[in-house]
């Protein structure tokens, strides 16, 4: 796993430039379950600082730590004042509980689920809201997914992201990691919400995309070269993406 978590610094140039942006709807979101202002949040795995951008353009003070160099370095090229970097695991973060928000944008399941929760309840403040948003990258035409799955499968069984207990999304109506904040002891008022949205885009960008996702990056070079050329064969011009967002949010016990 840890492995896979580092994998991104060889692609943090395509992940800045292929990986869709957060949308404000996002932000708002966030706001409005907070019930007030934010003014200090910690990010872990921030990436290249996608999510990063938006909530700092809200003017929050956001600690944006992640634990690959060439994500960071890629991360600061973009980076408003008011954003503090830290090159850090989340398993490294000291226990400070000074943050209203603790967020993650794609990164919760690189995390050790030993004391998981309990270490995030020790970044946030009494009262204050931890959020994680998904974003699965997906094919909206069914018929293109089932192409692209039978072009890659030689090579590749899975793309996805293993859910980390097992359960396909489809048969709960929470999902993870709603599920484990809604039984963990230090989070109550759980709530699950989806932002539907809908990206259209180059075959060759979608490529781009599939190229910082994990399961191709640890591809051996020449088989990845190879997926990619096969599922190319079988892709339109353009294609479309259901990039709906999966956001979950949990407010800290007092």
């Amino acid at each position: 796993m840890i492995a896979r978590a580092l994998s991104f610094g060889v692609v943090a140039e395509a992940y800045e430039r292929f990986r869709p942006e957060y949308p404000v709807e996002l932000l708002d979101l966030v706001i409005a379950y907070a019930g007030g202002p934010i003014r200090t949040a910690l990010e872990f795995g921030a990436g290249t600082g996608k999510a990063t951008r938006l909530f700092a353009q809200a003017g929050i003070a956001v600690t944006a730590t992640e634990p690959d160099a060439a994500m960071l370095a890629e991360m600061r090229k973009h980076l408003p004042a008011n954003v503090t970097t830290v090159q850090a695991a989340f398993e490294d973060l000291p226990p400070d509980s000074s943050y209203e928000l603790v967020y993650s944008a794609a990164a919760l399941h690189w995390t050790n689920p030993e004391g998981r929760w309990a270490r995030m309840a020790a970044l946030v403040q009494p009262g204050g809201v931890f959020a994680s948003f998904g974003v699965p990258i997906q094919l909206a035409d069914p018929a293109l997914k089932e192409a692209v799955r039978a072009a890659r499968s030689p090579y590749l069984e899975n793309d996805g992201i293993p859910s980390p207990d097992g359960t396909p999304p489809a048969d709960r109506p929470m999902e993870w990691p709603g599920t484990e904040l809604q039984q963990s002891e230090w989070f109550t008022d759980v709530r699950q919400s989806v932002i539907e949205r809908r990206l259209t885009m180059s075959a060759h960008d979608y490529i781009g995309q599939l190229s910082t996702v994990s399961a191709y990056v640890m591809l051996q070079p020449a088989d990845r070269d190879q997926v990619f050329r096969r599922i190319l064969q079988v892709l339109p011009e353009t294609v479309e993406l259901n990039a709906e967002i999966h956001a979950h949010l949990a407010r800290r016990h007092h």
